[in-house]
This record gives structure tokens, sequence and C-alpha cells, in this order.
């Protein structure tokens, strides 16, 4: 036989399964709990009570049980979920649902009920066939004056035995009218499937499901068992989600009851801690994405819960589930406040993009989300050099030598613009580029040009896996997608100017000269022979840096002379045009070659004399002999008389 006044130890013993032999009431607590429970219910309990004269200033119960083998059936435990033996009883011979409010010290009881009529599962008698028999109800007291219903608080709802705030019996009993269902979880996944059709979700808007979730959620706050209460606040967030999308008047309770500081409490609450749910942290996001759409009330009111704390941190939480719906924000956000995109470039709003990049690098992306807030910052507003510059790679170790021009990118630069570069090429006639954006892009591609003195032949095409390599390739296609929007467009004024400002900064001049440094295409080098190691490569030639390197340049170029003359006319004076002829050949190591070097040489030619003559002029001086055809048992002779090339058979 143990004894204890210690009602904390009475409680955990409670729940760790030992048996109640019997309980003693004593002093205020007698007085103050049990006698208003019973007269308010107007039930005969028979209580094992200590009639003994006890100072009133005992406020505890005396619970009295026995540590024996004797087991006696019992609920499942909410915390271990195994079966607790031996809870104690308390006979009635009449029992009604509570409706009188008490005070309590905030500890949770399970009262085993006889009755006559069991209750059924929403509260009310039922009749069974079956004679009298000890049936179960369960009632909760914590820390309030009122007491939960039977149907909220059966075994299936565990999680209201850990709420520091319990939720209203009114709102309980709304959700489990509508759902029909007598289990928050089930109630909140019936209503889930209700609300995603729009007369489902009109309907339930007139019932004013919307204002009882989210009086559930700051309930669940706080709530000691955080597996419970994450899977119960998911399924609000989904509910919540549902509601607000596209239906006006859940929209506008959603903001009327400050909806919005309420799903932030607890993203900012999931986004601090070492580890957080990302699921839970992805549904608050998207109820508020669904919001913001509402206009730019709600939209002002989501940027002042978040920005640019709350964003940072969100973005930290790193993962694509999450950065994908908070991309969805900030643009619908922005998109109804134009000003706010400057802001994101400023000193306070930069690390919030910095830190979506750095997310997004990482673990990707699925969504448009990133790509509609990259393309409207870096390209439309023009704010490309400022997020540029802000992600530099800046983390080289103290005292370390860096002996690459490669170590000046960063692999989060690299991945802005291989971003940059497949918005420009999806959306050619929709994005706009500046002078100054496309005079940026061009100088990080001469700046990046550097990284040939050391690179070795690429094995893959982009991204590449190093950063130096992938800054020039990206910005070698962002500038081919900018000089190509003309000829989309129908050669529009403003982008004949980008063109034509790029090509007085000499980009024809760059382009000729890094395409002359290049080794020639494979087939060349095995018919020239110009080494004899096995690559074919002389000393002076440069690999390509990726799979690819070669045609993106040569496009670049067919683009940037496409009906511009004096283009023409520099590929002629600064002798490209066989350069380019060079080019028409298949090429493992650039796929495509063969075709963008033939529209190169198309565009190069076209409407130009001067050009055309020099092409014409042209004739074959040998042949040679080609390893492929050789063994073939082929080889290439020149006609003497019409001076053109054929095949023979080797003698």
């Amino acid at each position: 036989m143990v004894m204890t006044r210690d009602l904390e130890a009475a409680t955990v013993a409670l729940l760790r399964g030992m048996r109640i032999w019997k309980v003693e009431m004593v002093g205020l607590l007698r007085d103050c709990l049990w006698k208003p429970l019973l007269q308010s219910h107007r039930a005969r309990f028979s209580l094992c009570l200590n009639h003994q004269s006890i100072s009133p200033l005992i406020k505890v119960a005396k619970l009295v049980y026995q540590s024996t083998k004797k087991r006696a059936g019992g609920p499942n435990c909410p915390v271990t979920g195994k079966r607790i033996h031996g809870m104690f009883n308390v006979f009635v011979s009449r029992y009604t649902r509570a409706k009188g409010t008490f005070k309590t010290l905030g500890v949770c009881f399970f009262i085993s009920v006889r009755s006559k009529k069991p209750l059924g599962p929403t509260g009310n008698r039922v009749e069974k066939k079956e004679d009298n028999r000890t049936t179960l109800s369960y009632v909760a007291f914590a820390n309030s004056e009122c007491l939960i219903s039977d149907a909220a608080m059966n075994p299936t709802n565990t999680v209201f035995a850990y709420l520091e705030h319990p939720v209203s019996e009114d709102t309980l009993q709304l959700l489990f009218e509508v759902s029909n269902s007598s289990n928050l979880e089930k109630s909140l996944e019936i209503l889930i499937q209700d609300a995603k059709s729009d007369s489902g979700r009109l309907e339930l808007a007139s019932k004013r499901i919307l204002p009882a979730v989210l009086n559930i959620v700051p309930s669940l706050t706080h709530a000691s068992h955080h597996h419970h209460r994450n899977h119960i606040l998911s399924l609000c967030f989904k509910l919540l989600r549902n509601l607000c999308a596209g239906e006006a008047a859940n929209q506008g309770s959603f903001l009327e009851l400050n909806g919005v500081a309420v799903v932030c409490s607890v993203l900012r609450s999931e986004a601090g801690s070492s580890d957080p749910d990302h699921g839970l942290v992805r549904w608050g996001l998207q109820v508020l994405a669904n919001v913001s759409l509402a206009g730019k009330q709600h939209q002002r009111a989501i940027w002042e819960e978040l920005y640019p704390v709350g964003f940072v941190s969100l973005a930290r939480v790193g993962t694509k589930e999450t950065c994908d719906p908070l991309c969805i924000v900030i643009y619908t956000c922005c998109d109804g406040n134009p000003e706010w995109f400057k802001k994101l470039s400023s000193d306070d709003g930069w690390p919030v993009m910095a830190e979506i990049i750095r997310t997004v690098s990482s673990a990707s992306f699925g969504e448009d989300g990133l790509k509609l807030l990259l393309s409207r910052i870096c390209l439309e507003e023009s704010q490309l050099p400022v997020l540029f510059s802000k992600l530099q790679f800046v983390d080289v170790p103290e005292g370390e030598v860096t002996e690459s021009k490669d170590d000046q990118f960063s692999f989060e630069q690299a991945f802005l613009l291989q971003i940059l570069s497949e918005i420009l090429n999806e959306r050619l006639r929709d994005v706009t580029v500046s002078k100054d954006v496309a005079l940026f892009v061009f100088g990080i591609f001469k700046k990046s040009v550097g990284v040939l003195e050391h690179a070795m032949r690429g094995k893959s095409g982009l991204p590449s896996g190093f950063a130096g390599v992938d800054i020039l390739g990206y910005s070698l296609t962002l500038l081919r997608d900018i000089c190509a929007q003309d000829g989309m467009r129908g050669n529009t004024e403003d982008a004949n100017d980008v063109v034509d400002v790029l090509l007085s900064y000499g980009i024809i001049e760059s382009l000729l000269f890094l395409l002359g440094a290049l080794e020639p295409p494979e087939i060349i080098r095995k018919g020239l022979k110009q080494c004899e190691n096995q690559d074919g490569a002389s000393c002076s030639s440069k690999p390509c840096p990726y799979k690819g390197f070669r045609r993106d340049i040569v496009a670049l170029i067919g683009n940037c002379v496409y009906r511009r003359k004096h283009a023409q006319d520099e590929i002629r004076n600064r002798n490209g045009i066989l350069l380019l002829l060079q080019q028409c050949v298949m090429d493992e190591d650039n796929p495509f070659l063969r075709e963008w070097g033939i529209w190169s040489v198309r565009n190069m030619l076209e409407g130009n004399d001067e050009n055309q003559k020099v092409v014409a002029d042209l004739e074959i001086q040998g042949s040679v002999d080609v390893p492929e055809i050789t063994a073939l048992g082929l080889r290439v002779e020149v006609d003497q008389r019409t001076r053109r090339a054929k095949l023979v058979n080797v003698p």
C-alpha cells in the first residue's frame, strides 16, 4: 500500500498503469470540487471519503493505491498507448451531460461511469438491449472553467488532454454537427474534402466553419504533446487553405479574425525550431498564399507580419516543399504592390532572396513561384546587378590561397543565372531585358572567360558542377536569348537597341576571338592531325569546358548578325567567314552544332553581297584523309576539271 499527498506524483503513477484502490477526498478539495460537481449533476455517488477533521489548508486529494499484479480493465494511456489498469471507479445510477462550470487544479482524470443507458458518440443516451453494463465515458478536467463534452473527449481525441487553453464546447460541437462526426480528426478530414469544391466552400462559409477552425489553432499552439499537436494543426491548415481558395467570404473572415497573425505565429515557431515540421510550414504558407490573392489589404497584413525577418527564417527551413509556397506568397504580395519588389533588393530585403536562392540551389524547386519572382526582380525591375553581387562567394577560409579565378564566383550566382536563362528561354515574347541588364550579363561573360585558362575538357553539359564554368555557360545562353528577342517580336526597336549596344561594346570581336582560340571540331581535328597525341589538340588550343560550349558561341554570333549589315561586315573584316564555315559540321561534344552553324552562315550572308562573294571565291585546296572514310576503303579526291570533291575506292 502506497500513500501520497503529491498530486503530480499521483497522476504520474496513474498514467503508468498502477491500480487505484480507493480515493480519499480530503479538506478543501472535497468541499470545493467534488460536492459542487455532484450537486450539478444531481447524481448519487458512492465515494470512499475520509470524514476525519483535517485542516482546510490541505488542498490535494489523497490517492491510496496499491502496487499489485492484479489487473483490471481500463482505457488506453494517451501518452504510452498502453492500457491503463485499475482506474478508480465512481458509480452512478444516473448521468447527464455536464453543463456547469467549476475551477480545477489542472489534472486530467478519467472517470468510469455506470449508466442504465450508455452515452452515444454525440453525448446523447442510446438504448441498448443488454442489462446494466459499465460503459466508459471520458471527461477531461483541465485549467479551464468549462467541461468539454463526452463527444469531444472520446479516446481518439487524446490531444485535448494536453491543451493549455482548451477549445470551447460550442466550437467543437459546430464542427461535429457539420461533419456528422464525433471525432475531431475525422471531422477535419471530412471538411477538408468538402472544401475542395466551390459549392462546398460557399456552404461552409455560411456555417462559419473558418472562425471555428481559427479558434482551435491558438489552443494547439502550446500543447505539450508535439506529435498530436502538429497532426491536428496540419489538418486545420489544410482546411483553412481550402476554405480560402477563391472564396471571398472566407478570405474576409480570415482577415477580420486576425488569422494572418495566428498562422504566422505557428510558422515563426516552427521556423525557429531545431526540428521543424516541414509539412506544417508548407500548409501554413499555402494558407497565406490563398489569402494573399484576396487583395492589397490582405497582402499588406501578410507583408507586415513577415517582412523581412519572418521571410528569412522561413527560407532557412531549407526544403523544396516550403520554399515553393514561400515564393508564391512573396510574389503575390509584391505583384499587388510593385514598390515592394525594390525592397527585396534593398539592404533589408536582399537577405530574403539570398536565403531563398541558397535553399533552392541545394534543394531544387517544383513550382513556378521562384521563376515568377526572379523574372520580375532581376529582369523586369533590372535588379540583377544588385542581387548577383549580394551572392558573391566570400566564405574562403582565412589564410587560404586561391590560385584559380574560378573562386571569384559562387554556386548561388551560377544557380541564379541558370534560372534566369530558363526563364528567358521560356518567355522570349513576354520578358523585356533592359540595356543595363544585358551589359551586366556581357560583363559577367567577359570576366568568366578566364576559367578557360585552366579548364579541362567537359564531360557533360550545363550545369557542369564548377561555378566558374557554369557562370560562363549561362551568361552565354542568356546573351543568346537576349539577342534573339528582336527576331521573335518582329524586329522591335527596343530589342534592336539592346543588340546594337552589345555590338558597340565589342561582343562580335570577343566571340570570334574565343571561337578561334578553341580547338577545331572533332571531325576536323582528326583530319588535320594537328597533334600526335590521342586527343589531337594543339598546344595553343583550348578544349570546350562543357558539352555545347562551341554551339552556344556560334548560336550567339548567328543571332547578333541577323539582319544587321554592320555586324555581317564586322565578321568579314575580322576574317571570321571561314571560321564560321568550319562550324557547319557534326560534333559529338556539341549537339546541334551543324544546325546552328548553318543558321549563322545563313544570317551572315543574307543581303550582304560582299560576304557572298568571299564565299563564292573559295576554292578547294586539297583533300584530307578522314579515318572514318579510310576505314570504309574510300578516299577523297578533288576533280581537277570541276574542282569538286569526290569519293573513290582505295586501290
